[in-house]
C-alpha cells in the first residue's frame, strides 16, 4: 500500500526544498509592506497563479525542447544539477541572501518577482524536471500542486509564521533547505554522469 505513495513523497520532497516556503516569508513581508489587505491578497493570488502556471508550462515542454535542441535527459542532470550546486552554495555563504529588485511604489509585486523568480526559479524548474523524468507526470504534478497550495498557506499566515520562528528561525530554516538543495544536485550530477556511462 505504501508503495503507491512512495513516488509522491519521494517527488514531494525535493520541489518543496526547491520552492522554499518558510525562506521566502520574509521576503514576501518586505515586498508587501505598507499594502492593504486587499492588496496583499492580490500579491498572493497572483504569485501563487504565476509560479504554479511558469512551473507546469516547462513540466509540459521542457522536455520536448531539451529533445528539439538535442539535449540528453543526462547532460540535463548534469548542467541542472551543477546550477542547483551553484545557486545552493550562493545563498549559504555568510550574508548571501535573495536581493531582487523592484519598485516600492509598486504593490502589485505577486507576478515579479514574488511569483517568479522567487517561487518559481530555476531551482523549481530543474527540480521539476528531474522529479518528471524519475516519477513520471503523475507523482510530480501532483507534488507540485500541493507545494504550491502550501506555498499559498505560508503566505496568508505570513505574518503569524514569522511570529513564531522570528527572522532567525526563518532564515535558519532556509539554510537547511540549501543544504538539503545542494544534497539533491550532487545526486543529480551523480545520475547524470551514471547515466552518460551507462550508454
Amino acid at each position: 500500500m505504501l508503495e503507491i505513495f512512495e513516488p509522491y513523497i519521494l517527488s514531494f520532497i525535493p520541489i518543496f526544498v526547491a520552492v522554499d516556503s518558510i525562506g521566502n516569508i520574509p521576503l514576501f513581508i518586505s515586498l508587501v509592506e505598507g499594502s492593504t489587505k486587499k492588496q496583499r491578497l492580490k500579491a498572493i493570488r497572483n504569485s501563487v497563479a504565476t509560479a504554479t502556471i511558469v512551473a507546469i508550462l516547462f513540466m509540459l515542454i521542457g522536455k520536448g525542447v531539451l529533445k528539439l535542441l538535442g539535449i540528453t535527459i543526462q547532460d540535463f542532470q548534469i548542467a541542472g544539477g551543477a546550477l542547483l550546486f551553484v545557486i545552493s552554495v550562493r545563498l549559504l555563504l555568510p550574508g548571501a541572501q535573495k536581493i531582487i529588485a523592484t519598485d516600492r511604489k509598486d504593490k502589485d509585486v505577486g507576478v515579479f518577482p514574488l511569483g517568479t523568480p522567487l517561487i518559481t526559479g530555476p531551482a523549481v524548474l530543474t527540480t521539476t524536471l528531474m522529479m518528471l523524468d524519475q516519477f513520471g507526470l503523475a507523482p510530480t504534478f501532483v507534488s507540485l500542486i500541493l507545494n504550491m497550495l502550501f506555498m499559498w498557506f505560508t503566505l496568508l499566515r505570513a505574518d503569524s509564521i514569522m511570529k513564531i520562528m522570528g527572522v532567525s528561525g526563518t532564515r535558519a530554516f532556509a539554510k537547511i533547505m540549501y543544504i538539503l538543495l545542494a544534497a539533491i544536485a550532487a545526486m543529480m550530477i551523480r545520475l547524470g554522469i551514471t547515466g552518460v556511462m551507462a550508454r
